[in-house]
């Protein structure tokens, strides 16, 4: 068992600890470059009036949304270690960003990678990238009021950033010519991808190694252990066949099997999207079941596997707890929407 452990570590950090890191050092400078001439503080302007209605942030927050949906779920961290960004934040709005983030990460990817499995799914897709949007909201809603509860009204700005108006009036930018400045920025911004990078190495392997375990069984042809990576005990799709009425009702699976799909999103849904070619090919799943997986699948996205890691690079560890909670609720929110809302579409 400790070798499966060890060999299942080792395989995260080589195959999703450095792919993250490979992304969140594009993200970091592909953002501090968009911070460096002005798009962000443009963004902000354009958008927030849309923002605060719906998730009571900013409009520089719509920065992340976009970066997460194209790459995954912590490329939102390197924008925070970047204060020409995080000015536009109090301080208590910081810890929702790991939210907001994780709500849209790996939304293209698996949007497309679904639509490639089958053309007829492009309709439950669309509603699912829906439901994930509003189970987004539903999380970073429950997020803000523990965050506000923690800090406190006497502290939602952060002191070290001064007054945050005086701040949004100016903005600073780098010094030399425009070629300069972009290598400065992107160089800048990359490194900072790095260490976020390297931030979230123990909560990855240590979060999602149990995860893993707890959702893959034996791995050999025989439903025999051969000791490979990812091998466990299966016991969350046990479980989850203890309340299969329950699940039924609220997110319309076709077959007890198809619980797998969002229970892997968990830990990793790059792992569930694995599993739907030979669902699909067995007829256990059907476009209903694409719809609330693009939803729970999106929303949730692995939160299990990086919440904790993304939380303690933000230094917001003491708020992990609050964070996954929160997470869980809009990922079920999503979920049951896009359930119902594809079948109140179907029906017309």
């Amino acid at each position: 068992m400790f070798n499966v452990i060890i060999k299942t570590a080792h395989d995260l950090l080589l195959d999703t600890v450095f792919k993250i890191m490979a992304i969140a050092v594009l993200a970091g400078a592909f953002a501090s470059l968009l911070n460096e001439f002005g798009v962000v503080a443009l963004i902000n302007y354009v958008l927030s009036p849309i923002m605060r209605p719906l998730y009571n942030l900013p409009g520089a927050a719509s920065l992340g949304i976009i970066t997460t949906y194209l790459s995954d779920n912590p490329a939102i961290i390197s924008l925070t270690k970047d204060k020409a960004y995080t000015k536009f934040f109090k301080k208590h709005e910081i810890p929702t960003l790991c939210n907001l983030g994780t709500s849209f990460g790996m939304g293209m990817v698996l949007s497309f990678y679904l639509f490639s499995l089958n053309a007829d799914f492009l309709s439950a897709i669309i509603v699912g990238n829906l439901s994930a949007f509003i189970g987004s909201i539903v999380s970073v809603k429950i997020m803000l009021h523990y965050s506000k509860k923690h800090f406190g009204e006497s502290a939602i700005t952060d002191e070290a950033n001064g007054d945050l108006n005086n701040q949004l009036s100016t903005r600073e930018i780098r010094s030399g010519n425009a070629l300069e400045r972009i290598l400065d920025a992107m160089l800048e911004g990359g490194k900072n991808g790095v260490d976020m990078g390297l931030a979230i190495i123990p909560g990855v392997l240590v979060i999602c190694t149990i995860v893993m375990i707890l959702t893959f069984g034996p791995q050999g042809e025989s439903g025999n252990y051969i000791g490979a990576a990812y091998e466990g005990v299966a016991i969350l799709p046990k479980l989850s066949s203890y309340i299969a009425p329950l699940l039924q009702f609220l997110f319309g699976f076709s077959s007890p099997e198809a619980i797998t799909l969002p229970i892997t999103s968990l830990g990793a849904v790059g792992a569930a999207m694995g599993m739907v070619p030979q669902l699909l090919e067995s007829n256990l799943i059907g476009a209903n079941d694409i719809a609330v997986f693009t939803a729970m699948g999106m929303c949730w996205s692995g939160y299990l596997s990086t919440h904790i890691g993304m939380m303690d690079a933000l230094g917001m560890k003491q708020l992990a707890n609050k964070a996954i909670f929160s997470h869980t609720i809009g990922g079920l929110v999503a979920g049951i929407t896009a359930n119902y809302l594809f079948k109140l579409i179907s029906m017309l």
